[in-house]
């Protein structure tokens, strides 16, 4: 068995597999057609069942063929370009590189005596994101596995930086619109806030967080003797793309001693764009940031980080084990990245985005994300023009969010059916992916571009595709009560 351990004695047969797997993996790109198969889990769960771990196949290229038949075959290829459900990007081939050195290399990034050069390259990157948001020389941040971990983070921070004891934590309160991701409140339970902990604010008509109500808010928590911890402010909701207003945010924040964390998980690609970055205006006063590289920034899962303005707040994340990384070397200054985490160990994840800044440079990523937000803005004039459907909001980034509206048909139920049936019909047939949510009660669907190979013609041919399923879903329905 020692013949499969990666070393200086296997090199060439790494070299044989790897190549056999990358081999495999173009050609299945190459003729992807569509974005799924359309399997379901009924079919393909006993496929998987049916496989005896306890009998390995002995051999990488009978494994390979096997997985064609249990995952290729039948992914959801988030590159093709009628795949326009989640926050899921295409990923750039520099990135990929990366992926593939640092899982061979196998670096953790705890500690100084595991990484080495990989702790320099993250703390680079690190610096560089802070410079691009401007939080100032103090600023300092740390890798995550995404977006709902760094929102946990950054409210810890938030958390201790309050200086409320345990006993009276039910005191805390974190504000936050109504539409901002879910992790706000998981992270409250997690940091053993009391259930009315996160206070919900209003939006506006274009989903974005009412400073009038906030302002009102946090005057309410301080006249009932509450303390306001944290106002999360979202730069890109997850449904809208929404940014809240930043500047006005960051008045109250100052006007009230509260942490201000902006969760820019989507919309940190604007950092890199030449276009659009006035609409990251006021995210250099947060006290914490948020950033996903693998949505905007078009890197492979994971790749994400947490940025604050103030170094020291880190040292809420820090124990010292003797073992790991004691005491002595911080006097030492030997660079532990463990000291700033919530993990242990942790995979090179920064290695991605290095190769994709030093191959494509931050231009080249934000040309891409201005040619997915310029789609969504022609995207949003087709459904504003087009009387089968109504959309919600012009967006800011790249979501849009719709609702199939049938001639005739005034029942608010039965058209929320007849988007469900589509969405579902639709993803059943493997032609094209799309999302969905709820406005006030209401089902809609929605467009998540994040390829910059979509084109209108692919927008146009999808509302056709789900116009033409709620349509005979609705025929089946009035057959059925006739």
């Amino acid at each position: 068995m020692r013949s499969h351990l990666l070393n200086n004695t296997t090199a060439e047969h790494y070299r044989s597999t790897v190549s056999a797997g990358v081999e495999r993996v173009a050609a299945t790109l190459a003729a992807t057609e569509r974005p799924f198969s359309g399997v379901g889990v009924d079919e393909l769960s006993p496929v998987v069942d049916a496989i005896d771990l306890d009998r390995p196949l002995g051999d990488a290229a009978a494994a390979l063929d096997e997985l064609g038949e249990v995952y290729l075959r039948d992914a959801v290829y988030f590159h093709h370009p009628r795949y326009l459900g989640h926050l899921n990007c295409p990923v750039v081939i520099p990135a990929v590189l990366g992926e593939a050195v640092l899982s061979a290399i196998n670096s953790s990034l705890d500690t100084w005596d595991q990484s080495a050069g990989g702790t320099l390259i993250e703390r680079r990157l690190i610096d560089w994101t802070t410079e691009r948001i401007g939080l100032g020389p103090a600023a300092d941040g740390i890798f995550t596995s995404g977006g709902t971990q760094s929102n946990l983070q950054a409210l810890l921070l938030a958390r201790e930086e309050a200086k409320v004891r345990p006993e009276h934590f039910s005191r805390l309160r974190i504000f936050t619109s109504e539409c901002s991701h879910f992790s706000v409140q998981k992270s409250a339970k997690l940091l053993g806030l009391g259930p009315d902990a996160v206070v919900s604010v209003p939006v506006d008509r274009n989903k974005r967080m009412q400073t009038v109500a906030l302002a009102h808010a946090l005057e309410s928590c301080v006249a009932e003797g509450a303390v306001p911890m944290a106002v999360v402010a979202t730069a890109g909701t997850t449904d809208f793309g929404s940014i809240d207003p930043l500047p006005e945010i960051a008045a109250l924040c100052e006007q009230f001693a509260t942490w201000m964390h902006v969760d820019a998980a989507y919309g940190c690609g604007l950092l890199a764009s030449r276009e659009r970055r006035g609409l990251l205006e006021g995210i250099e006063h947060a006290d914490s940031v948020t950033v996903d590289y693998h949505k905007s920034f078009f890197q492979p899962v994971s790749s994400s980080a947490v940025l604050v303005r103030d170094r020291a707040t880190l040292r809420h994340a820090t124990y010292h084990a003797e073992y790991l990384n004691p005491r002595r070397m911080a006097e030492e200054r030997i660079p532990n990245q463990v000291d700033k985490s919530l993990q242990t160990t942790r995979r090179f994840d920064a290695l991605k985005l290095w190769m994709t800044l030093r191959v494509m440079g931050a231009d080249g990523i934000g040309e891409l994300f201005d040619e997915v937000c310029d789609l969504a803005a022609e995207g949003w004039k087709l459904l504003a023009a087009d009387p089968r459907f109504d959309v919600v909001v012009q967006p800011q980034l790249s979501t849009l969010v719709f609702r199939y509206i049938p001639a005739g048909v005034t029942s608010p139920d039965e058209i929320d059916r007849a988007n469900l049936h589509a969405r579902k019909a639709l993803f059943a047939s493997g032609e094209a992916i799309v999302a969905g949510t709820k406005v006030g009660d209401r089902q809609y669907l929605k467009f998540t571009l994040l390829n910059p190979e979509t084109t209108e013609h692919d927008i146009a041919t999808v509302l056709d595709l789900i116009s033409g399923h709620a349509e005979k879903y609705l025929g089946d329905s009035l057959d059925r009560a006739s």
